[in-house]
């Protein structure tokens, strides 16, 4: 796949996931299958913290590679954003989706994962989705590191199941897990 590919009309209601871990390549591979999709808004989902210097330096590196005539929407609210946005949207990323809600009780955090899960799938345009993967490491030693681990892995599980494509990028690398993978029966 390519970035023209994205751009035909046979891709509505598609959504990309593209997975890695830090410093992997998964924005910009997910910002390169994007550049030829037409009226694209770019969701960056996180909180702009304007004390903390190095989050700032990526902010900037991430905005420096972005097409200007990408729409930008910073928000932590990925639900009601997925409710007003129609066209093509680039997530990045949605572990900022899992934060918003990580002091919440799992009945709560479960409700929210099923509306996200249900309003992605109701989309009728191209959705790239960039996640981080987590936990191929270090357990944490603290209660609040391992919720994020837990409830980011069931979340992509589910948004895996529902994509068309389903990426890996791994030192640079983007591998297409579709294709050199089963899915595990649960």
């Amino acid at each position: 796949m390519n970035a023209k590919d994205l751009s035909n009309s046979k891709y509505s209601s598609h959504i990309v996931f593209i997975t890695g871990g830090t410093k992997s390549g998964k924005s910009e591979f997910a910002e390169h299958l994007a550049k030829e999709v037409k009226k694209l808004s770019y969701v960056a989902l996180s909180e702009n913290n304007l004390d903390d210097k190095e989050w700032q330096n990526k902010i900037i590196l991430h905005r420096k590679r972005r097409p200007k005539e990408w729409k930008l929407i910073e928000t932590t609210d990925l639900l009601n954003t997925l409710r007003r946005e129609e066209g093509p949207l680039l997530i990045d990323s949605i572990g900022g989706f899992v934060m918003k809600s990580i002091g919440k009780e799992q009945n709560e955090w479960s409700t929210k994962m099923n509306s996200l899960i249900s309003l992605l799938m109701k989309r009728k345009n191209i959705t790239i989705i960039v996640g981080e993967q987590v936990g191929w490491s270090l357990v944490s030693e603290y209660k609040i590191g391992n919720t994020y681990i837990e409830r980011i892995g069931e979340l992509q599980k589910r948004i895996t199941k529902i994509s068309k494509d389903n990426w890996l990028a791994i030192n640079g690398r983007a591998i297409k897990i579709d294709e050199i993978s089963i899915e595990i029966p649960t």
